[in-house]
């Protein structure tokens, strides 16, 4: 159980500046001495890391449909655990969802999960009275809908701020902040560059995140915030445990399992390196852009679908990592890639050359792919058995040419087979959320465990000199084990 103070942020669309408000207010909050967890809703990698920059401690994606709806109130009190507050990022609008099912892949659906109350971020730059109407349908569209309140954002001045809050009061909705245009600046760093800012805690991402934290601790009351997020009530949910979802594989050694990113953030989601050490993998970060060797006694080989593709040049550039994973991959070591990781693994990249261990070339493109996938195994292999049915996420402009080997990792949808298996590598574009399918944990390291060496052979006892016929012992009770053994 939890009763950790919430809160969820969310806009009537995308475009509101919901993820400023947010990293803006996690940074505030941390400021003040509070412990702070931030969460995404969603598959978004980039939205997830900054709020983890911003809360001093790993950002986390709640995905329904990645994980299922009914992990996400678990997952939620596990990431949550030892906060004084949480908040929530939205996806999309408050009851928008990629998969159409509003009631529990929404951003309202995910709140009604956590019993959270909802700010509503909403740009009011070209909006007078009728903030009060859009506000008033958001809160009347769903009765199940917590709304706390709202904070207005890109207000043009006083007198406008103080229309927007009559309107507002009239129909008896709280406003917590008013935010001027120059309040919430683009201050990250660009969104094509991903997670690598962070990872690489750059300082251009610190130090944006720390005017965002500043616009909001000065245009935000967030002593009514922190009073709103404490109101939530308790959560008669067990938290999530790594441990409970993989059992400890019986290994002699530890194997060491290579996990792309850097030393505080992968390219992965923040359950996959707790699987792996639940499993009784060491798990150790390497950097596919700095570090040149893969760490020492590598078993296997991790590469999440955050790293991104605008990073080819960086990637290919890293020639002796590449060599090392090559060799990595013909010595039959499991390696799992995904999203870009694919195209890492490929021959070449938009030209450039790459680690070669498949056989397929890649190449950018205008058209982003994005949206979900549910995926059927086609080789068993130490991500899934074959057969067995996945959800998965694509997002990339990168297109692979052959789509497939001659053995594919996945098929869906009645479309032609997707991804590369060949010795004991997985490659895919599609982008798992691993509390969803925690087994690849336990399959990757049964896969990564050293052979233990077999105990040398027990030689066989000697036989003992036949007695004379008149020494045989007659009285069963007499008779020796070996003798009985020996008969």
């Amino acid at each position: 159980m939890t009763a950790v103070p919430r809160i969820v942020v969310s806009a009537p669309s995308s475009g509101h500046g919901k993820t400023a408000v947010t990293v803006g207010l996690l940074a505030a909050l941390a400021a003040r001495g509070l412990r702070a967890s931030g969460f995404k809703i969603g598959p978004d990698h980039t939205d997830a890391a900054y709020l983890g920059l911003a809360a001093g401690r790993p950002g986390r994606n709640l995905d329904p449909r990645l994980v299922g709806p009914s992990r996400v109130a678990p997952l939620f009190t596990h990431g949550a655990n030892g906060a004084d507050i949480a908040v929530v990022e939205g996806t999309m609008g408050l009851f928008d969802s990629l998969t159409g099912r509003a009631d529990s892949h929404s951003t309202a659906g995910v709140a009604a999960a956590l019993r959270a109350p909802v700010l509503l971020v909403v740009d009011v730059g070209a909006m007078g009275q009728s903030v009060a109407a859009l506000v008033h349908g958001f809160r009347a569209y769903d009765e199940m809908l917590w709304l706390g309140g709202v904070i207005l954002n890109r207000v043009a001045s006083e007198r406008h701020e103080q229309l927007l809050r009559e309107a507002l009061d009239d129909i008896g909705v709280p406003v917590f902040g008013a935010l001027r245009r120059r309040d919430l600046p683009p201050a990250l760093p660009p969104r094509h560059d991903g997670v690598v800012p962070v990872v690489h805690r750059a300082v251009e991402a610190a130090r944006g995140v720390r005017r965002l934290g500043e616009g909001i601790a000065a245009a935000v009351d967030l002593e009514r915030l922190l009073a709103l997020a404490r109101s939530a009530p308790q959560l008669t949910i067990e938290p999530w445990s790594a441990r409970g979802e993989t059992p400890a594989v019986a290994v002699g050694r530890r194997p060491v399992v290579a996990l792309a990113g850097g030393a505080g953030l992968s390219y992965s989601y923040a359950e996959t390196a707790e699987l792996l050490t639940a499993a009784r993998a060491t798990v150790v970060p390497v950097d596919p852009l700095r570090d040149e060797q893969l760490p020492e006694g590598t078993d296997a080989l991790v590469i999440g679908g955050g790293l991104p593709e605008s990073y080819a040049e960086e990637l290919s550039a890293n020639r002796r990592l590449c060599t090392e994973v090559a060799a990595l991959a013909e010595a039959g070591r499991p390696i799992i890639a995904e999203g870009a990781g694919l195209l890492w693994l490929a021959r070449e990249f938009d030209g450039r050359p790459m680690c070669g261990v498949i056989d397929a070339t890649g190449m950018s493109t205008d058209q982003m792919v994005v949206g979900y996938r549910e995926a059927t195994a086609r080789a068993s292999t130490p991500v899934a058995q074959v057969g067995a049915r996945v959800v998965g996420y694509k997002q990339h402009r990168g297109m692979v040419n052959p789509r497939s080997g001659p053995n594919p990792a996945w098929t869906w949808g009645g479309s032609s087979p997707e991804g590369f298996v060949l010795r004991r590598v997985h490659a895919s574009q599609l982008m798992l959320h691993w509390a969803g399918v925690p087994e690849i944990a336990h399959r990757l390291v049964a896969a990564a465990a050293p052979a233990v060496p077999a105990a040398p052979a027990t030689p066989a006892p000697t036989p003992p000199a036949p007695r004379p016929p008149s020494e045989e012992p007659t009285d069963p009770s007499l008779v020796s084990p070996s003798d009985e053994v020996n008969a």
